[in-house]
């Protein structure tokens, strides 16, 4: 069995991992990472979002008016209180300090503000309203500013983030394992010292090329096909089960575990969350609650295990916002100006998963016409399904109820209601539209498995942790010598609500506690002990 020493061990490598790794390593500790696959993880393929505010460069570049509290007056809201007033305080104080330093780090941001409320903007806007911030019910609880900070990057650029990020770990000389599949955590004395791991660093060249070609299409195209993303990762670990080499390696400080959430092990999804089921698992086949299964072996205690993050997004086009979403009663389900994932859990936790967008014909040519210009390619292929296979039309709304199978009478009282002077469910009058123009649409928005209009999911809980130190604490509250946990591995700050940039951010946020508080803490071994 081959063997390594250093200060900080981190499991995994995405943002969480890869921000945990730059501080150990600025800190003055001799860091390894260790991933199972080529890096990235969830924090590549995702749209690359940061939330930030308080009064961000790019904020004042947009000539956005933002401060500290409100932007901490609004998440109070979407957080509850899943972490502490105090912790919450310090995450939106630190705010602008972690844009700055990401940026510092090679990660490029821009101040474009985009002029819609939309889920993800087109490459022409890298700062929007990526929350329910302009919504009624937070806009009078809280200024409403724009503080989603998408990574400046062509498409969904959580692959820029993460090229920039590997590139400043590669600059501080830190140790990459790629290839190496963590099987356990070493514990002496009730400490974390360590972790025994299978590596395929000395396996033939091909054997190495092929297990990062299967894992790389089990990412993508294997995202939207998940029986393709099963047989490939079923290839991956035959190959690690033939080919892997026994390795231990010493943390003489502690180990961070950043290895994702488990929106891909369905087993777990199935006892923590059964309703969420038929959603498109955001992440890659190793998010299988691998580091939360570590943490929990080790004494780790977990929370917010049942909260899962589920979007139904019906922007772009802005146009949408005007509609209303009914359930098959044809009840209003929420105000239509909410972020995505709030929609999402009515529908699933209220509504039986169905529910459909009422538009009329004016908002459909609106749509039409600024649908593309809105939207990247994936959400103009969406939009597309949508106007196509996903609707029904009708001279009435009646007629249009009885084609979807909704109720009409129900149907044509949330419209008249719609119609007041005040709207119901609080949607702000700027985003409201009278619905009398006929043809009548309504386009399914129900989550169900659908390539056409995806509903894709995450896991927000994980590992329960000290919020000072992100020290993984057992039942009894007391932190686990040696053990921290960053990311989705762990509970943060969205995992009660989650909204466009917030997991991310959480991720900085943790990854970078996670790893200055484990390169300061007392080791176990002296310094002169290194082998590696």
């Amino acid at each position: 069995m081959d063997e390594l020493f250093a200060d900080v061990v981190i499991v995994g490598f995405g943002a969480a991992g890869a921000c945990a790794a730059l501080e150990a390593a600025d800190a003055g500790a001799e860091v390894i990472i260790v991933e199972r696959f080529a890096g990235g993880g969830a924090s590549a393929v995702s749209g690359g979002v940061v939330y930030a505010g308080g009064g961000t460069a790019q904020q004042r570049d947009a000539g956005v008016d933002d401060s500290v509290d409100a932007m901490y007056a609004y998440l109070r809201l979407e957080a509850g209180d899943v972490v502490s007033e105090r912790t919450l305080r310090r995450f939106c104080e630190g705010s602008r300090e972690m844009i700055t330093w990401l940026e510092a780090n090679g990660v490029p941001f821009e101040g474009s503000l985009c002029p819609y409320k939309t889920s993800y903007p087109s490459d022409a806007h890298y700062l929007y309203y990526s929350g329910s911030e302009a919504a009624g019910g937070f806009r009078d609880a809280a200024k409403p500013a724009p503080r989603g900070h998408r990574v400046k990057g062509p498409g969904t650029s959580g692959k820029t983030l993460m090229i920039r990020l590997k590139e400043a770990v590669r600059e501080r000389g830190i140790r990459v394992l790629t290839q190496t599949h963590v099987r356990s955590l070493v514990q002496e004395d009730g400490r974390v010292t360590g972790l025994v791991a299978d590596s395929l660093n000395d396996a033939p060249a091909r054997v190495r090329a092929r297990h990062q070609r299967l894992a790389q299409y089990a990412a993508k195209p294997g995202i939207y096909v998940p029986s393709l993303r099963k047989s490939l990762h079923r290839r991956v670990e035959r190959l690690e089960r033939a080919h892997g080499r026994e390795l231990r390696i010493t943390a003489r400080r502690g180990v961070v575990l950043a290895a994702g959430g488990f929106i891909a092990n369905r087993e777990m999804v199935r006892e923590h969350a059964p309703k969420y089921r038929g959603g498109l698992a955001l992440g890659t086949s190793a998010d299988n609650g691998s580091g939360i299964r570590l943490g929990v072996e080790a004494g780790g205690a977990t929370g917010e295990l049942g909260r899962i993050s589920a979007w139904r997004f019906v922007t772009p086009p802005s146009a949408f916002l005007g509609g209303i979403i009914v359930d098959a009663g044809g009840r209003r389900v929420i105000d239509e100006s909410r972020y995505g994932a709030a929609v999402g859990e009515k529908l699933i936790e209220e509504h039986e998963s169905k529910g459909w967008l009422l538009v009329d014909a004016p908002i459909v040519a609106e749509a039409r016409r600024d649908g593309r210009k809105q939207s990247q390619w994936f959400q103009w292929l969406q939009l597309r399904y949508l106007l196509r296979r996903g609707r029904v039309i009708g001279a009435t709304v009646e007629e249009a109820a009885r084609k979807a199978g909704v109720d009409p009478q129900g149907l044509r009282a949330s419209v008249e209601a719609y119609h007041g002077a005040e709207d119901p469910m609080g949607k702000p009058a700027e985003f409201a539209r009278r619905l009398e123009n006929p043809p009548f649409s309504l386009i399914d928005i129900s989550v169900r498995p659908n390539l056409g209009y995806p509903t894709p999911m995450l896991t927000l809980g994980g590992l329960v942790v000290d919020e000072d130190t992100g020290a993984v604490r057992n039942a009894a509250g007391e932190p686990i010598a040696g053990l921290y946990a960053a990311g989705r591995t762990a509970v943060g700050i969205c995992s009660r609500s989650y909204v466009s940039g917030l997991s991310l951010a959480d991720c900085v946020f943790s990854g970078r506690r996670a790893g200055i508080n484990s390169a300061l803490a007392q080791g176990v071994l002296d310094k002169n002990e290194n082998v590696f």
